[in-house]
């Protein structure tokens, strides 16, 4: 600038500095993408084993998840709709739910508590007792709805008949049984005899009764 007028300063002030834009608001972290997650009747999709709500609107539609290193957040078509603060790897099982995302009473809803109650009861008392139970377990209805429905989608592969045993028998022994409980004892235990047990099933259920060592002793 020896030979120029003005110093450095006029020069960045007169030329550059017009040039330049402000800093981001956020500060750009490393992100990484999961694609095509399906929104699901419960307005939630799934990752890492944890469910993050997103509007009901887009129920059954695809979405893309952006995970940083703290928050996750649902895009769809180049818009983000959602965002929750991430759960730790360690965590399972948990769910994130925006009320906002939820529909309210008054707006229409292919699937929700009072539909899959009442399927259950008219299956049976003992599998309306294991869908309430999955309800009363949740902060939210929507995040019951999934596993109500997996329970009673078994009744469409045995028959309502068999589902209301599976659900008396499960009762028995837990308080509050999940498709993960019932379905073993529906791939293992005959259709049910009437008399409250499984043909072919001691009458203790899962374990041999007193009956049977007492009959091993006499031999």
């Amino acid at each position: 600038f020896q030979k120029r007028e003005g110093s450095r300063q006029a020069v960045f002030d007169e030329m550059e500095r017009p040039l330049l834009t402000p800093l981001p608001a956020v500060r750009f972290e490393v992100a990484e993408w999961s694609y095509a997650r399906k929104v699901q009747a419960n307005c939630h999709i799934a990752y890492n084993n944890n469910w993050y709500s997103v509007p009901y609107a887009y129920v059954g539609r695809t979405v893309d998840a952006r995970v940083g290193a703290d928050r996750l957040e649902i895009w769809c078509d180049g818009v983000r709709v959602s965002s929750h603060p991430l759960f730790p790897s360690y965590v399972r099982n948990r769910y994130s739910t925006n009320p906002g995302d939820l529909p309210g009473k008054a707006k229409w809803r292919q699937w929700d508590r009072e539909r899959v109650t009442g399927w259950a009861n008219r299956v049976g008392p003992s599998c309306a007792v294991v869908i309430e139970r999955i309800f009363e377990s949740v902060r939210f209805d929507e995040q019951g709805l999934g596993a109500a429905l997996a329970v009673m989608r078994l009744a469409k592969t045995y028959s309502n008949e068999r589902l209301e045993h599976a659900c008396r028998l499960a009762l028995q022994s837990m308080h509050s049984p999940r498709y993960r409980q019932l379905k073993p004892i529906l791939d293992n235990h005959p259709a049910n005899t009437g008399d409250g047990t499984a043909a072919g099933v001691e009458p203790a259920g899962f374990v041999r009764g007193g009956d049977y060592y007492g009959r091993a002793v006499e031999r």
